[in-house]
């Protein structure tokens, strides 16, 4: 392949390339392509162990140079398989030639263009790596750098691991070098991320007698560079996130969590206060001291709004470049802040009321739902899920907002990510105390909805169905009718025959809240009985778990307590037979929930209750009632006590 490299070199550069290089550095510039292929001579140059070791390095300096250029650059040296030709330079003993190939391949790595596996295709290149880092402060500054840009994920995390990351680079923590400190502790910020082995190790190693948290702490420190600071608040939040620390450890409460509210204060830099915001944001998700603690820290919940501020109105021809800038960032400030509320909101309603008030809180997050960026809209609705945990808000600020038409907008056409969250706020949406219900069913969610339950994507299919069945719950006919009829028998056995206990235990809550009330529970038996009961028969026959079991009879004793449904339990023996099994299981919950479907088909009142009673007790029923009725289990021996009345009276 042709490698075409563009944009001249700075003098400076040149200036560093004696005579014997020059030659071919003058033809990677000249405008006949045929001459710029010969400039590929450099590469040949760098291989060759026959040129001179000043050569080498003169070759590694300009391709570096080179490098710094524009990414079609970068992408012309790749195709040229520069990177094999100075893995193969790291082997040379001259430190000057290995410090250029590093700070090449550095300058390489770290351009977007550049795949970062292409740094482990071999595992002794990594092995090598560690062992150069003794070398000089140059060669752990580059290392490092290559490593941080490279380690991307689980799988790449583990082979810096495995070869002894943590032990090579912890030393450099403590390095008289700015340069390499900064480097290595980047390095353990990529290394610990959402990685529990990585920060378990880290949290008991020690240098020159000090641990490892320890030494994060003191680079926290306000006298530090702002991006040291950063960089450790980052290390400490993954040790913590990953259990390493303890959430009330005072190096995350006194420490991280006030550096990181630091960072979101209006004097520091754009880029700052976004990085800033999400650490924080991930630092407090899941925990609701911290939570708690963040949102009485400097008036951090109003400081926040500012991030919505930007591009600020410029009016002098001077601010172009900052507005420009601006610009660049306001995406970025937005998510921050929708994710940092959307964290501080995750439990407390309280601090959710704060966020709320905030000004213009509601219309910030209705915009954010239909901007451009996918990032942005995603953020956005994970602030809005946050804030629809909370009862008193789904009744006041989300209905004077009519915040579910952006939503159901957002639920029409948005990748998965956002869909999964959008769905989950709409489940909330959907509680019977929401005033949105009613609206959210005129605009068509049923079809949304039932769509959502063919989602290969199993957070979309739990969402879909919990959603259909908080709109089942206590509602009208017409809408349990809808929602039947929307699912459709197969679809429905397709959930009932989910591999994910999830999806089917949410499919038994809708089946469940669908047959509630006499004549709803008689109407659906009437025309899906037949099916309904093959599916419970189905899952009482199944290898499922106690929940799911006892899930199911509880539709069963929906079903009896019908004035004709329950017909279709009396003319089932198979049924009968399974209803005995579970009154006499050693799960007291089983037993339970068996006796509730006894009661209902017994019950004195009711027509038929004397031939149905006779059948059960030809079944030997009472006898098993008796025996419950003695039963240390104060329920079972109550309900069993009523049941018995029934054939007394």
């Amino acid at each position: 392949m042709a490698c075409v490299l563009e944009a001249p070199l700075r003098m400076s550069v040149l200036s560093e390339v004696t005579a014997s290089s020059r030659h071919y550095v003058d033809r990677l510039f000249d405008l006949d392509p045929q001459k710029v292929l010969q400039g590929v001579m450099l590469l040949y140059l760098l291989q060759q162990e026959s040129s001179s070791t000043e050569l080498r390095t003169e070759c590694a300096v300009v391709l570096g140079s080179l490098a710094m250029g524009t990414e079609n650059n970068v992408k012309s040296l790749l195709d040229c398989h520069i990177i094999p030709a100075l893995l193969q330079g790291l082997l040379s003993p001259d430190l000057k030639f290995i410090e250029a190939c590093l700070r090449c391949l550095r300058t390489i790595f770290i351009s977007p263009v550049t795949p970062e596996d292409l740094l482990y295709t071999d595992s002794s290149v990594i092995s090598h790596l560690m062992g150069l880092l003794s070398r000089s402060q140059y060669t752990q500054e580059y290392i490092c750098q290559i490593f941080s840009h490279c380690c991307k994920g689980p799988d790449h995390q583990t082979i810096l691991f495995n070869y002894g990351a943590v032990q090579n680079i912890a030393h450099l923590l403590v390095s008289t070098s700015n340069k390499v400190r900064m480097q290595a502790l980047k390095c353990f910020s990529v290394l610990a991320f959402e990685n529990p082995q990585v920060s378990m190790t880290l949290v008991n190693v020690s240098v020159d007698g000090e641990l490892l948290p320890q030494i994060f702490v003191k680079m926290l420190q306000r006298d530090k560079p702002i991006e040291m600071q950063l960089t450790s608040a980052k290390c400490l939040t993954s040790m913590c996130r990953a259990g390493a620390i303890r959430t009330d450890d005072p190096c995350i409460v006194l420490k991280t969590l006030p550096c990181l509210v630091r960072m979101c204060s209006k004097d520091r830099l754009l880029e700052e206060r976004v990085e800033g915001a999400e650490t924080l944001a991930y630092l407090i998700e899941t925990d609701v001291e911290l939570q708690r603690m963040a949102s009485i820290t400097d008036h951090l919940i109003v400081m926040l709004a500012d991030y919505f501020k930007y591009p600020s109105s410029v009016s002098a021809i001077a601010d172009i470049k900052r507005l420009d800038h601006d610009l660049k960032h306001a995406h970025e400030l937005r998510q921050a802040a929708f994710k940092l509320y959307a964290s501080l909101g995750a439990n407390d309603e309280d601090i959710r009321k704060k966020i709320i008030e905030t000004e213009n809180m509601m219309d910030r997050i209705v915009n954010g739902l239909s901007e451009s960026s996918i990032k942005v809209r995603l953020a956005a609705v994970r602030c809005l899920h946050s804030l629809s945990r909370s009862v008193q808000q789904l009744r006041t600020s989300f209905q004077d907002h009519a915040v579910w038409k952006p939503l159901m907008k957002v639920l029409q056409n948005a990748p998965n990510e956002i869909l999964v969250v959008a769905s989950s706020t709409l489940c909330n949406l959907l509680l019977e105390f929401s005033p949105s219900k009613e609206p959210i069913l005129e605009s068509g969610a049923i079809e949304l909805l039932c769509s959502l339950t063919q989602s290969e994507n199993l957070a979309l299919r739990v969402n879909g169905i919990w959603a259909l069945m908080n709109m089942a719950f206590q509602a009208e006919q017409k809408i349990k009718s809808d929602i039947l009829r929307g699912l459709s028998t197969e679809q429905l056995f397709q959930l009932l025959s989910d591999s994910d206990v999830n999806v089917l235990m949410k499919t038994l809550g809708l089946l469940r809240n669908l047959l509630s009330t006499r004549p709803h529970i008689d109407h659906i038996m009437s025309t899906h009985g037949k099916q309904i009961m093959q599916a419970v028969t189905l899952i009482l026959e199944g290898e499922h778990n106690i929940e799911v079991k006892e899930q199911t009879l509880c539709i069963l004793a929906n079903i009896a307590d019908g004035t004709t449904a329950k017909e279709l339990i009396m003319t089932n023996d198979d049924i009968l037979q399974k209803i005995k099994y579970y009154m006499s299981h050693s799960n007291a919950k089983l037993q339970l929930a068996a006796m509730f479907c006894i009661s209902n088909l017994i019950w004195n009142e009711e027509e038929g209750s004397q031939e149905r009673q006779d059948k059960l007790r030809d079944m030997g029923i009472v006898d098993i009632l008796h025996k419950l009725s003695q039963s240390s289990d104060p329920n079972l021996c109550d309900k069993a006590k009523t049941a018995l009345q029934q054939y007394l009276a």
